[in-house]
């Protein structure tokens, strides 16, 4: 009998080591397939698909770009024939030959200038100027200083604005004459911000910002590892004083600034914008309040020094933390009226208002959102616009006119489901018109805007299709997941290869979930850039899957959207928590016993809140680069979802995952880059310092030198990925039961 027993346990035994290397087997084939994978998505850039580089020219006629011949040949510049689609050469052969030579220019760089017919050229030998008109081509002064935008130039095209230093000069194309504008040494002040000519060339316009009261905050510099260097630099953490802005003007040809004198006191504003209001005498002036709760638009006449209120709105919360797609506003009608974005009905709608803003009037009345703004078409009486009024993942292209007195139109064809974007050009009557979902790559044609009629693609990407489409087995699956109490969340969920939905899966979710973006849109960058990685994942044997709390800028009303005012974090753990129990409610194959959730910067803090505040949901979590002390984040994003922690600091205590670290049960991964100057390192080494003084178990990897988005040094995208990806399946066992 004890013959036998040790037998058994021989056999018992060496079934046990043969099974432990058939697993280790799988586990060596499916992480050599992952990093397979991921060096095609991250180095050979598989799945990036092409944009398309045409810019159109002024008379909306042609549309040009840099171009080489044949493959291997040096750019040309080249145009195309808007309703033709014929190729012509910018230039013949003997106006690209430098005069008195036989050498040829290569044109590096190409501009257009504020006039139609004038181009700037950047060659291997000088800078030059083209005129299509005379087909002059002139020499640059070899002093004259490289334009950084076609804004640069002056409206006659004889001067150029640039930067010295901290200070504005002016070039003369003519001679290369500089003259000094500002003259100011101390290191703290930048002159240069928001520079603009006036319509007439006699001034410009500029914002200079004082950091002098920003505190200052140590940063390494590893030139050598033993003696590393160390400086100083400016970081406005919430609370703390912001650079104090000031809108100055002065005379192209040189003398003393003139500032406009702002009805705010410094340091408690930003600035958006400075532009002239349609002359030469008025400067525009966006401004926003601190705490984003207040904006304004000034006209300021510089001739009399006077300034008037144009449009003003406040809000409890904020006025709209998305204002830099929706931001500005558009003269209409000769500048007697304008075309604004705002949200004080409750959605982001346009307005037609006075130049005095007496007479305001709706365009949009419709309760939906406009998610960016488009272009006025002045001939035709239209303002364009970007919305999607019944699905909030997706983007459509919508015209209405200035008369507020019609219904809007869907300009995009009502058979392409997904998301769409225009680029438009000068007249309104054609834009480069780009197309993709979730699943397909982007397709860019060219479409006559009168029927949205496509007149021929610009942009296949057939190569990124065509891979892509080895490794999209099923369409990714977009669903809604109720809440309750009338909350509806947006999700997708990708499914492995040979998904079974008698069997149980373990669940992997993507989150964001702040205000800054969201990550449920049907459209190829989808998921913030991450789907090819995820789609990896998923094939391990993972659901995949990311929903979008209230307070991400979903296009469904300010209340969504600021229904996280106060504290970033509790309302969102709650309710993607609560969108994973209805989800596995939903859908018998989801394993509530297998949830891992992981996310970055935002996400990352949103991860840590999940694994602290909701161990009962989530048992494996990956944070990279996570904010787990808002309190020591920057003052320009913090305070404009919750105030300072003066005014507010019950919202920064809840708001804080480092004060629900003891709540930590699951595996938890943190990821972070030494030479982070976002979400700084030493936030995230308190919650490391908090976590040890707990006694809990966690993992924690840093990457040497590298900044918020993890991408510096060789390797380092694939590594990480790879890093999360041993770590998901040593701690979330893959594959159904």
């Amino acid at each position: 009998m004890r013959r036998f027993y040790t037998l058994m346990v021989f056999w018992m035994v060496c079934a046990s080591a043969t099974l432990i290397a058939e697993e280790r087997t799988v586990r060596e084939k499916q992480l050599a397939d992952a990093e397979f994978r991921l060096k095609s998505i991250y180095e050979k850039r598989t799945f990036t698909p092409a944009t398309f580089p045409g810019k159109w020219l002024a008379d909306s006629s042609d549309y040009w770009m840099l171009e080489p011949a044949k493959p291997g040949a040096e750019p040309e510049v080249v145009k195309y024939d808007a309703k033709s689609g014929k190729r012509i050469n910018f230039f013949n052969e003997s106006q690209l030959v430098v005069p008195g030579t036989n050498d040829r220019l290569v044109v590096q760089r190409f501009l257009q200038t504020p006039l139609a017919n004038k181009f700037y050229l950047q060659t291997q030998t000088g800078n030059w100027l083209f005129d299509s008109k005379s087909g002059e081509l002139k020499k640059l002064p070899n002093e004259a200083p490289q334009p950084s935008a076609a804004n640069s130039f002056s409206p006659k095209v004889d001067r150029i604005i640039f930067r010295r230093g901290h200070n504005l000069a002016v070039a003369d194309l003519a001679n290369g004459r500089v003259t000094q504008l500002t003259n100011d040494d101390h290191k703290d002040l930048d002159n240069g911000g928001n520079i603009s000519w006036s319509p007439d060339g006699r001034r410009i316009a500029y914002i200079q910002t004082d950091s002098s009261k920003v505190r200052r905050r140590p940063v390494v510099h590893p030139t050598d590892p033993t003696y590393p260097e160390v400086t100083l630099e400016r970081f406005a953490r919430v609370g703390t004083p912001i650079p104090t802005l000031r809108v100055g003007v002065v005379d192209s040809e040189g003398g003393a600034t003139q500032w406009v004198k702002l009805p705010s006191d410094p340091g408690t504003f930003y600035i958006n914008s400075v532009s002239w209001a349609g002359n030469s005498n008025e400067l525009l002036i966006e401004m926003l309040s601190r705490s984003r709760d207040n904006r304004k638009f000034l006209l300021a006449n510089i001739e009399k020094g006077e300034i008037e209120i144009a449009y003003e709105e406040t809000d409890p919360a904020w006025i709209d933390a998305s204002y830099s797609a929706n931001a500005g506003l558009e003269w209409i009608h000769d500048g007697k009226e304008f075309v604004l974005i705002s949200e004080r009905g409750g959605w982001r709608q346009a307005y037609v208002i006075s130049r005095d803003g007496k007479q305001r009037t709706l365009l949009t009345k419709d309760k939906s959102d406009i998610i960016a703004r488009g272009p006025v078409d002045k001939s035709g009486e239209w303002f364009y616009y970007i919305a999607s009024p019944k699905n909030a993942t997706q983007r459509y292209l919508y015209r209405i006119r200035l008369d507020g007195k019609s219904d809007p139109e869907r300009v995009t064809p009502d058979d392409q489901p997904g998301t769409h974007s225009y680029e438009f050009s000068p007249d309104c009557k054609w834009a480069f018109h780009t197309y993709s979902t979730f699943d397909k790559p982007p397709v860019v044609d060219l479409i006559e805007l009168s029927g949205h009629r496509s007149v021929r693609i610009l942009e296949a990407n057939a190569q990124v299709r065509k891979h892509a489409s080895s490794l999209i087995y099923k369409p990714t699956e977009f669903l809604k997941i109720n809440i309750g109490n009338g909350i509806e969340m947006d999700a997708w969920m990708i499914k492995p290869r040979d998904f079974d939905e008698t069997k149980k899966y373990p669940v992997f979710f993507f989150i964001y979930g702040e205000p800054h973006g969201q990550t449920v849109l049907d459209d190829w960058a989808g998921g913030q850039n991450h789907s090819m990685f995820h789609r990896m994942i998923s094939d391990l044997g993972y659901l995949v899957v990311s929903m979008d709390n209230r307070g991400t800028p979903a296009p469904k009303g300010a209340e969504w959207r600021r229904a996280v005012y106060g504290s970033l974090g509790p309302l969102s753990t709650e309710e993607q928590a609560a969108g994973v129990i209805e989800l596995a409610r939903m859908r018998s194959y989801v394993d509530s016993s297998r949830v891992g959730i992981w996310g970055w910067s935002g996400g990352g803090s949103n991860t840590l809140n999940a694994m602290f505040r909701r161990p009962d949901v989530y048992h494996v979590g990956i944070a990279v680069a996570p904010k787990p002390r808002p309190e020591l984040y920057n003052a320009w994003f913090q305070e404009i979802f919750m105030r300072t922690p003066e005014v507010n600091p019950e919202g920064y205590r809840k708001a804080a995952a480092i004060n629900y670290a003891e709540g930590l049960r699951g595996d938890l991964l943190i990821v972070h880059g030494t030479g982070e100057t976002n979400t700084h390192l030493q936030i995230t080494e308190s919650l490391v310092d908090r976590l040890i003084e707990l006694g809990k178990k966690f993992d924690y990897m840093s990457y040497p030198n590298r900044d918020h988005g993890l991408r510096e040094g060789k390797g380092t995208p694939v590594h990480l990925r790879m890093l999360m990806t041993r770590y998901l399946l040593e701690h979330l066992p893959p594959g159904p039961r």
